[in-house]
């Protein structure tokens, strides 16, 4: 049910409400609704509400008219609000959507302060310069300007006049690792203040920082109902699909929908970089009237440029990423989302159909699946509450093997990305969260090697006694396929030559010491931990080291003031005074 702004039981500021006629939002959202009284009236706020609800304004909002009603405007270098993000893309939208508003509230100012957009020292030269009283951030960049010293710049003293603190897709944040870092900076910030913390989901690790960092918070939850009146995690005006469909199908599949889905705009998710590297460039060869783009988490500094490039797209559009994309994230009318892989954790499938039917707006999700995956539609349905209806193969599928070859017969390159997207799937299949269906030993791993279109099959020993019979390796001397930059292939060449003569491979670091028997990625993981936990007791142990002379000094500390306190009050001699005090100085060397 929604409400007009007015309607809300607390009077909101002209300049607000020209900007939401502007934007053309005319009534509320229920989270909205419920979020924007509360935090008004100074409650603490911890609210879950289904991805595309929202959240955004239901915190802006507040923001702003917190930071209107107080009795003395803020200085130059105040921080009046904190908004944390996981991700700097959602940083940057709520940053957007922020500076539609400040058009008619000049007086405030503000910062986004993300990693790839600025560099550390434009941040502190933008903040001592402009200051800024509110603060979009990611966890670890605002960690790392808090924490500098010498710098000219400080923004704990700013934050000193923080109003109001906001904690976007909080579960993200946790899913992220950002536990510890933002424990840290909820020390820095004054116990008075209020805070929103949103979130699709309500985990236990959310409800854990809620208790740290909120005061007696009230609980909202906005969740969609379904024709049979339970709660669904994803909006109602999503149509959510799968389609079973084997290894060597799903990208015929995914190529055959979009040529009569379009025109609109579509999201691809895959499960690791690599795929998303391989799968873009063969899609733009395949889909020529498509405008293709890619996103991954790899991609540090140009992930942003090729989103809001994306987002301002007027032409069909198909961007494929991994789930570095799949929350928060709001791309005006996206039409389809498709989910190529399973996503290694369970949530992230809600998240990720969510980037369609957003505020109301109708879309459709596809997930596809092997057949040995089938029974993740019903473990989706239990754990997620999400229920997924059948869509039928398309007839008529074109069989892309042979193209695709030519095309890494063509550029070394393309064969190198289609061997790592194998390998990286592989491995990712291996870790997956819900291992217990969704399990290697049941993959037909030559069909799957069939769909990726590789020339060989790579020495893998994940490959070892499994299904891969469907597959017909080309017959070809791998290394006499060329890269098609010249200067890359002149030095592959002068490598090839070195090998020939001497039977090892010139660049790789292994080479200098006896060659490594191939390791299943098991065992690697199982190594590396192995040394995390080595690495993790050594410190453990030079830190009750450190603790014990710390204890030592303080009681040293301790007994020098006590003997000093004697003196004062003549309780003791200046002669028995410095005969105690000199025989506790001596007491370290006699036992040396």
């Amino acid at each position: 049910m929604k409400t007009e702004w007015n309607d809300l039981g607390v009077k909101l500021s002209e300049p607000i409400l020209q900007t939401l006629k502007d934007l053309n939002f005319i009534k509320t959202t229920p989270v909205q609704a419920a979020c924007i009284p509360l935090l008004l009236q100074k409650k603490d706020v911890c609210a879950e509400a289904v991805t595309g609800s929202g959240k955004t304004l239901a915190f802006i909002i507040p923001i702003l008219e917190i930071l209107l009603a107080r009795s003395t405007p803020l200085k130059k270098h105040d921080i009046g609000a904190l908004i944390i993000s996981p991700t700097r893309e959602l940083a940057s939208q709520i940053d957007e959507v922020l500076s539609k508003f400040l058009e008619h509230l000049p007086q405030f100012t503000h910062l986004q302060m993300i990693g790839g957009a600025h560099t550390v020292v434009q941040d502190i030269k933008e903040f001592t310069s402009k200051g800024a009283h509110i603060i979009i951030t990611t966890p670890g960049r605002f960690m790392d300007l808090l924490i500098r010293q010498g710098d000219k710049i400080n923004l704990a003293g700013g934050l000193k006049a923080l109003e109001i603190l906001i904690l976007d897709e909080a579960d993200r944040l946790l899913d992220l690792g950002f536990h510890a870092t933002l424990n840290t900076i909820l020390g820095f910030l004054p116990k008075q203040r209020r805070t929103g913390l949103f979130s699709a989901t309500q985990t236990r690790e959310v409800e854990s920082l809620a208790r740290a960092g909120l005061r007696n918070p009230v609980a909202v939850t906005v969740k969609e109902k379904n024709i049979g009146g339970d709660g669904s995690r994803t909006p109602s005006s999503l149509a959510n699909y799968y389609m079973v469909c084997e290894g060597n199908q799903k990208l015929a599949a995914l190529i055959s929908l979009m040529k009569t889905k379009a025109p609109g705009k579509f999201m691809v998710f895959m499960s690791t970089c690599a795929a998303v590297e391989y799968f873009s460039l063969l899609l733009k060869h395949f889909l020529p009237s498509v405008t293709v783009m890619s996103i991954h988490g790899k991609l540090k500094t140009t992930r942003f440029k090729i989103f809001d490039k994306f987002r301002s797209l007027k032409t069909t559009g198909l961007l494929v990423c991994t789930d570095v994309m799949a929350r928060g994230i709001d791309i005006a009318d996206i039409d389809w989302v498709f989910q190529f892989d399973a996503p290694s954790c369970a949530s992230d499938f809600v998240h990720r159909c969510g980037r369609t039917a957003r505020i109301g707006n109708h879309g459709t999700a596809l997930a596809f699946l092997l057949p040995n995956e089938e029974p993740y539609v019903h473990f989706i349905d239990i754990n997620q509450k999400v229920k997924l209806s059948p869509m039928e193969l398309p007839d008529d599928l074109p069989d892309n093997l042979d193209e695709i070859r030519q095309m890494q017969l063509n550029d070394r390159s393309l064969m190198d990305r289609a061997t790592r997207a194998f390998v990286s799937y592989i491995h990712s299949y291996v870790k997956h969260e819900c291992s217990v269906l969704l399990r290697v030993k049941d993959l037909d791993f030559g069909r799957l090697a069939v769909g990726f279109g590789l020339l060989t099959l790579p020495k893998m020993p994940e490959l070892k006694n499994r299904k891969t019979d469907f597959f017909k390796p080309l017959d070809i001397d791998l290394n006499t396929i060329a890269y098609k930059e010249k200067a890359r292939e002149k030095i592959r060449q002068e490598k090839l030559t070195i090998y020939r003569e001497t039977g090892v491979w010139p660049s790789s670091k292994a080479n200098s010491g006896p060659m490594k028997k191939n390791e299943s990625w098991s065992e690697q993981r199982a190594q590396k931990n192995r040394k995390k936990e080595k690495k993790k007791l050594r410190v453990e142990q030079k830190k009750r080291k450190r603790a014990a002379v710390d204890e030592d000094e303080w009681n040293e500390l301790a007994r020098d003031a006590r003997l000093l306190k004697k003196l004062k009050k003549r309780k003791i001699s200046e002669k028995s005074f410095e005969k105690q005090f000199n025989k506790a100085d001596a007491a370290p060397s006699e036992t040396t």
